[in-house]
């Protein structure tokens, strides 16, 4: 039986999990496999047991008073849950929703995309917009109260798997999610969804479609959100940087990706059953079809991943700037140059976070939402400062990022470590031991397999590049922004014709002009 994560006590029902609650519900029989193996208890396996830490951190500073105003808000009910995951009615609501984001992703040094609070820009939707889910408006309003309760963690897995691509509409109709069965107590699901970044982490996955429902039968047009240890849910996950960190190297070695490894997952669904109160959409294509623009939860998610990335990118900043105090090329004047060409990238994403914060665009029944222009403009840059910026790294960092020892054992070893000493010391008195830790830091921000991931993770979040800059153009054409500036183009053009200037505080060039007079 699906187990439900709740502590007893009115005072407990009504707050977030501390740190050690969230570690203790993570144990309750959802199906997880790794290396060939199905995973006893997340919290203790060695490819989570970090990762899982690194979200208890986030929980606990929930309770930390030196932190509870900014990552806190009461909720209707006589409890209190992250802002984000209440819709916003003023500006100053969104302000201090961005703020929170802000601080939880502090803890994670912005590398973890889909902490807690990510999912918050659905859930704090559903008070606001449940008429969207017609026939389920009641499930939406009281997942919007349920969510809030325990601040749970719920991930999404709304991408088909790319299989059979050029093989027709009906490709993919032996993979992709579809109702099997009803019955009076809900539905019945099979199919696959990816990729499901840190399902395994989570107490919930919401399924949903991140565009036009696939195949156009409304068996496939299911939304709807279940328990991570529903029967029937499989979680098939890729290599763990976490545990290869452990196996291969050390903290010192790895040390982003030791703890921070969000796990990406296939989502396997094997006749799994949904209770009626758990679905959102059901049997209407219309509406599933509509879900990806009309739900509302888009520009909040662009807010949540920019200010996540800009917490990134502060890190980045600082990080590489002591990789050139290692190096000594900070003096450089063409270092200098990129180095603010990276400073220049980060305070763009700290603007376009500020601007859609501050925005009051009117949205459902007195809810607000950042301002579309603001998180379209985001979601294209966000796909290519990563590149340019590891090209930065790599260019004026260079040979610094793998000029280095296996291990931290090295250190220990009498035989090598007097060369170490010598030939991996840093600029200016920084010893051997510093500039390895600092190095070693910057190769698994952007080389090893936990960089390279993130890499692609930031190209093509929140859609393909397509679709980012699509969405661009879609919103200017719906919102009259491009018709104002092709009118605004037009009336410079206005201004003159084949024969001069058709405005009279301008003159024409006829008493100087050699062709005129001609």
């Amino acid at each position: 039986m699906t187990q439900e994560h709740d502590f007893g006590g009115v005072e407990q029902a009504h707050r977030p999990f501390t740190g050690q609650e969230y570690l203790d519900s993570l144990n309750d029989g959802r199906e997880v496999w790794i290396y060939g193996e199905r995973v006893e208890n997340i919290a203790k396996h060695p490819a989570f047991r970090n990762s899982a830490r690194m979200i208890a951190r986030m929980y606990d500073a929930m309770h930390d008073p030196a932190r509870k105003d900014v990552l806190t808000t009461p909720t209707e009910w006589g409890g209190y849950t992250h802002p984000f995951y209440r819709a916003a009615t003023t500006v100053e609501e969104q302000v201090k929703s961005r703020d929170a984001i802000a601080e939880w992703q502090k803890i994670a040094w912005g590398w973890m995309g889909r902490s807690p609070d990510y999912k918050g820009c659905f859930l704090g939707t559903l008070g606001a917009n449940a008429e969207f889910y017609r026939g389920f408006e009641e499930n939406a309003r009281n997942w919007y109260r349920k969510a809030q309760e325990k601040t749970y963690y719920i991930n999404h897995a709304i991408m088909n798997p790319p299989v059979d691509r050029a093989s027709g509409e009906d490709a993919g109709k032996d993979v992709f999610i579809r109702v099997t069965r009803e019955t009076e107590e809900g539905i019945y699901v099979s199919g696959a969804k990816v990729v499901a970044t840190g399902s395994a982490l989570t107490h919930y996955t919401f399924i949903g479609h991140v565009g036009q429902v696939a195949i156009q039968d409304p068996a496939y047009s299911p939304v709807f959100i279940m328990p991570t240890n529903s029967p029937g849910v499989k979680l098939l996950c890729r290599v763990s940087n976490e545990y290869r960190a452990g196996v291969l190297g050390s903290p010192f070695d790895y040390p982003l990706s030791s703890r921070l490894d969000e796990n990406d997952a296939i989502l396997v669904l094997d006749d799994v059953f949904v209770p009626w109160e758990n679905v959102f959409i059901h049997n209407d294509l219309e509406q599933a079809n509509r879900y990806n623009v009309h739900s509302g939860y888009l520009e909040r998610a662009s807010l949540h991943g920019c200010t996540r990335f800009a917490v990134k990118m502060d890190f980045l900043v600082g990080l590489l700037s002591r990789a050139l105090d290692v190096t000594g090329a900070g003096g450089f004047h063409g270092v200098k140059s990129q180095l603010g060409e990276v400073i220049a990238w980060r305070n763009t994403f700290w603007a376009l976070s500020d601007a859609m914060a501050k925005s009051e665009v009117p949205w459902k029944n007195g809810m607000i939402q950042p301002d579309s222009h603001f998180a379209g403009a985001y979601r294209v840059m966000n796909q290519l400062a990563m590149p340019k910026i590891k090209n930065i790294i790599e260019q004026i960092v260079a040979s610094g990022l793998i000029y280095l020892n296996s291990h931290a054992i090295d250190f220990d070893t009498p035989e090598i470590k007097g060369y170490l000493d010598t030939y991996l010391r840093g600029t200016g008195g920084i010893t051997a031991e510093e500039r390895v830790k600092v190095m070693k830091m910057l190769w698994d921000s952007i080389g090893t397999e936990f960089g390279a991931r993130h890499e692609l993770y930031e190209i093509n979040y929140i859609g393909s590049n397509d679709v980012t800059r699509q969405t661009n153009l879609f919103g200017a054409m719906n919102t009259g922004t491009l018709e104002y500036c092709r009118g605004f183009a037009q009336s410079a053009m206005d201004e003159y014709d084949r024969d001069g200037w058709t405005v009279p505080d301008l003159v024409n060039p006829d008493d100087i002009s050699i062709l005129s007079r001609a």
